[in-house]
């Protein structure tokens, strides 16, 4: 089986997926971190387009990063111009890459339509450009844009502009399902044919993913003989995006057999997923496969009786292989099994037919019916648990708690809280002003555990949500809060209900800081 290699373009293709905007400072960290992972290509952008991604290629270089090559992207010159005097042709040279990526024109359609000119001259900007940079001492990666829409519509030109490229010298014929609406089956019939055409040169594949098949189509090239992956992490990208690599990648190496990086580095991958989500300021979506926070979760009471007996009943891998973890989720469809195996993650010994467990679900059931959900919140979870075995031990007692927002409708709206509290035998009254009624609630809670309990200090608050539980009562419907915390070491998520959105806050809020003064 031939070596797969890598390639993540993330930070060109993946940053122009809706709401992705990645300073240089942030293109820099992400490289970083895909160099230890140990990517073979890193496309840093495209030099030519726009002075952002100038600055990126100049500072990268003093990262001497040790695994990755860092990759310029442009296009074939312009048509009718000499390929030494094109700028954007110039900008990629200034970058100072060892690799070079050029894209050109696959499908005759694009080439009467968008460049404007003959089919001829598109076959010559393509070896013009790509010889150019050969001469140069480049690594160079011939993009085919539109390749699978091309081949459709006219297959013998879509191979004619890979037998320039290869022609010209290129080191590596790159596949692209740009518009992201081929099948596999359509991937492998256009493979087949390039490579009866082009016996010689490297392929590789580059699939969007508007029809749900990127990752699919991706795969089905690497068995058809592609040696080049090309993708993002997450699937970030245009549309629908690109090809997800942190699926990819142990879909190859788990299920196919492909060598793609040690089983070390393997664990990495879900942290890799998570700290390139945090830099782009995009959620990683829970049921995202592989590396989702729910990708191994269980919560029907019938899937987790049957996890008790093997693993290999409702998980297609070891989660631990890709750095990710199981989860039992509790909620009234888990039964008693779900209650005690949770228990035993948080180190509670509680038998699945003690009256503790039998309690404890009745408890669940009860909250669960009003509004309240703790597959989400297992902080909160874990203080019922605690206070319903008599084993918590209240560290803090609040007396009285009071928020007001004044001058609502005006620009200068502001709320105060007022939080009276004794902790350690010491009555403490504090006052706070912030952004909005919860924000002052936590400023102020804070503030007067702050004298016994320096380690407040230590917490932020990450993330708030507010759902409506039941939305036919209207403006008096209760809603669910969801609080999330984080500390150096972890974060959790505490869960309040009620009519008041205020007062579900502050349920939250308290069961928070409960959490971390219980945890230490």
């Amino acid at each position: 089986m031939k070596t797969v290699k890598f390639y993540d373009t993330t930070l060109r293709d993946g940053s122009q997926s809706e709401g992705i905007s990645l300073s240089v400072n942030d293109k820099l960290h992400i490289a970083q971190r895909l160099d230890r992972f140990g990517f073979h290509y890193i496309e840093g952008g495209w030099p030519g387009s726009n002075p952002k991604d100038l600055a990126f290629f100049k500072d990268v270089r003093k990262l001497k990063l040790r695994r990755s090559k860092i990759v310029a992207f442009g296009s074939t010159r312009r048509a009718h111009a000499k390929v030494q005097e094109d700028p954007q042709v110039k900008a990629l040279l200034e970058a100072k890459t060892k690799v070079v990526t050029i894209f050109g024109k696959s499908w005759d359609f694009h080439v009467t339509e968008v460049f404007r000119t003959s089919l001829k001259e598109n076959l010559a900007m393509i070896y013009d450009t790509v010889s150019y940079l050969k001469s140069k001492k480049k690594e160079v990666i011939y993009d085919a844009e539109h390749f699978f829409d091309g081949f459709k519509e006219n297959s013998d030109y879509a191979i004619k502009t890979l037998q320039q490229a290869a022609k010209a010298g290129a080191d590596n014929l790159t596949l692209c399902d740009t518009n992201g609406g081929a099948l596999p089956h359509e991937i492998r019939r256009a493979i087949l044919r390039v490579k009866r055409s082009l016996k010689k040169v490297p392929l590789g594949i580059h699939c969007h993913n508007d029809s749900e098949h990127g990752v699919a189509n991706t795969v089905q090239a690497v068995g058809e003989g592609c040696v080049l992956v090309q993708g993002t992490i997450n699937g970030y990208g245009e549309r629908c995006g690109n090809a997800n690599l942190i699926s990819v990648i142990p879909v190859l190496q788990l299920k196919l057999g492909q060598r793609c990086f040690t089983p070390a580095k393997l664990k990495e991958l879900t942290s890799v997923s998570h700290y390139v989500a945090e830099i782009c300021n995009m959620p990683l979506l829970s049921n995202q496969p592989f590396t989702g926070r729910s990708a191994f979760a269980h919560k029907g009471g019938v899937h987790i009786n049957a996890m008790m007996k093997n693993s290999k009943t409702y998980e297609h891998i070891n989660p631990k292989f890709i750095g990710n973890q199981r989860r039992f989720l509790v909620s009234e469809l888990g039964g008693k099994t779900n209650i005690m195996l949770k228990s035993k993650q948080l180190q509670i010994d509680l038998k699945k037919d003690s009256p503790e467990a039998r309690e404890i679900l009745s408890e669940i059931q009860k909250q669960e019916n009003e509004g309240y959900q703790y597959e989400a919140a297992e902080a909160s979870f874990e203080l019922l648990v605690q206070k319903l075995m008599g084993r918590y031990k209240p560290v803090f007692e609040v007396s009285s708690v009071a928020v007001r927002t004044e001058n609502i409708g005006c620009a200068d709206t502001k709320s105060v809280a007022e939080v009276k509290l004794e902790a350690k035998g010491v009555t403490h009254f504090d006052v706070a002003e912030g952004d909005g009624p919860v924000n002052a609630l936590d400023k102020a809670l804070r503030k007067a555990l702050r004298k016994s309990f320096p380690v407040v200090d230590q917490i932020h608050l990450t993330d708030y949500k507010v759902r409506v539980v039941n939305s036919e009562a209207g403006t008096a419907a209760k809603v669910r809060v969801f609080i999330e915390f984080q500390d150096k070491d972890k974060e959790w998520t505490t869960v309040g209900v009620n009519e008041n959105i205020v007062e579900a806050s502050w349920q939250a809020l308290v069961e928070a800081i409960e959490y971390k003064l219980m945890k230490g």
